[in-house]
């Protein structure tokens, strides 16, 4: 069993239950595990990293995303688009995704994530043209395998297309019965049930306008049987309150709730900006969790999401950097100084302390995806951690308190080192596993094949 050990951090931030923050800080890991954590540890290891000028932190964990919107990033037509137009266009661009453009546009977005201190990440793929697509969660898993990232994919649906009042078209859109065959297979196949498991599945139906009420009952009973969380958008817009109201005579989150969604402590919502304070206290008694995506809110114009009070209620909130056309970056670090500045508008200056946005986005996020044994450092956890340089130039002046300089200060927001389940898959700023230029590389490559097959 190889060991590692992480040795003089300028401040090592635990996030442990006593959110202890250690100058001169270690770890020392064996394996996939975390066994020592302290100051001047005597031990001897396999591979030492000097984290000198460094922060240390537990590795993000991202509840929201959209891997395949990688290759969409940025596209003029809708740049300044709200939620319902921006989907419009972009489904019929999107409709003609294959294999080659899933796996190309998961490793891109995943080692995005990792080079921003992620070590973990769900992602909602909900798109299955009729052609090529019945191995696409497949095709995922394998690239994050690849590229290293500790992974939860969500076999997302469509079953509601245009010809049923829905927003995809119905070429993209399957049957409740093919989605749950295709469900079950997936998670008798790839959901690790261990601790440390590097894959795990959840059911993740699109959206209230984008499936059928008897597939959210399925879906919620299918989970309960099954033993897997469950995930949909919820909340996002002004619009999908409207649709609600007008469709099923009911505000979004009671419409989740009577599907059967908030009452058995395994799901989570991407998004919930228009949540009321009652809808709230439900949320933190069920244990129901919020993927936080400030980015993506402020990008579409939606709105900014009512965490404080989520957090007052006991709401379990981690952070998602949601699609990357919603978003157009799969910048961790990045999101979690949004968190935290966004708050400052939406309820005061005081409402997100640089410590409760990194708490958000590490053991916020675990607990989002039912997960215990990341998301700290600490004896018997996952050797999941992200290495800051601080010492350069962008920092200078800050060192009063280094933790929190990491979102008020610096130009760039890689790491040094990112270390999964005990193996460096970040070294000196670049990805270990994989050659990042040659993946850019594929990955424009596929995203100029999606374009002319969409005419765009």
């Amino acid at each position: 069993m190889k060991t590692l050990l992480i040795k003089n951090a300028l401040v090592l931030a635990t996030m442990d239950d006593n959110g202890r923050e250690i100058s001169g800080g270690d770890v020392y890991i064996e394996g996939p595990e975390i066994k020592k954590v302290g100051k001047g540890l005597k031990v001897k290891a396999d591979t030492v990293i000097d984290a000198k000028g460094c922060v240390v932190l537990p590795g993000f964990v991202n509840t929201h995303h959209h891997l395949y919107q990688t290759l969409t990033r940025n596209l003029p037509k809708v740049q300044d688009a709200e939620l319902f137009d921006w989907l419009v266009y972009l489904y019929d661009i999107w409709k003609h995704v294959n294999p080659e453009a899933i796996y190309a546009s998961t490793q891109a977005g995943l080692g995005e994530l990792l080079l921003t201190g992620c070590t973990t990440s769900s992602d909602h793929l909900y798109l299955f043209p009729k052609k090529d697509s019945g191995f696409f969660i497949d095709t995922q898993i394998e690239a994050a395998r690849a590229v290293g990232m500790r992974f939860t994919a969500t076999r997302g649906s469509m079953s509601r297309g245009r010809s049923k009042g829905g927003l995809p078209p119905d070429s993209v859109v399957q049957s409740e019965d093919f989605i749950l065959k295709d469900c079950e297979r997936l998670i008798n196949k790839f959901h690790g049930r261990e601790k440390f498991a590097m894959t795990n599945v959840a059911m993740a139906p699109c959206s209230p306008f984008s499936v059928t009420t008897e597939l959210l009952k399925l879906t919620a009973e299918m989970a309960k049987k099954w033993d897997v969380r469950m995930h949909t958008h919820l909340a996002e817009t002004k619009d999908e309150e409207a649709f609600c109201k007008k469709l099923f005579k009911m505000r979004p989150l009671e419409y989740m709730e009577s599907v059967g969604w908030v009452d058995q402590g395994n799901a989570w919502f991407a998004h919930c900006v228009y949540i009321n304070e009652a809808e709230a206290k439900r949320m933190g008694k069920t244990h129901t969790g919020v993927a936080h995506c400030p980015c993506s809110n402020l990008r579409l114009g939606s709105g900014i999401a009512p965490v404080p009070m989520f957090l007052k209620h006991k709401v379990p909130v981690g952070l998602g950097v949601d699609g990357s056309a919603s978003n157009d970056s799969c910048d961790m670090l990045g999101e979690v100084r949004q968190c935290m500045l966004v708050h400052r508008v939406g309820t005061g200056v005081k409402a997100m302390p640089a410590r409760e946005a990194f708490r958000i986005a590490t053991r916020g996020g675990a607990a989002v995806l039912g997960r215990s044994d990341i998301g700290c450092i600490a004896p018997g956890k996952a050797a999941d951690l992200a290495i800051f340089d601080v010492s350069g130039l962008d920092f200078a002046g800050s060192k009063s308190d280094p933790l929190a300089s990491l979102l008020f200060c610096g130009a760039s927001h890689r790491t040094k080192y990112t270390v999964v389940n005990g193996k460096v898959v970040v070294k000196n700023g670049r990805l270990t596993q994989v050659d990042e230029f040659k993946l850019a590389e594929r990955a424009n490559k596929a995203a100029a094949a999606l374009y002319r097959k969409a005419g765009v």
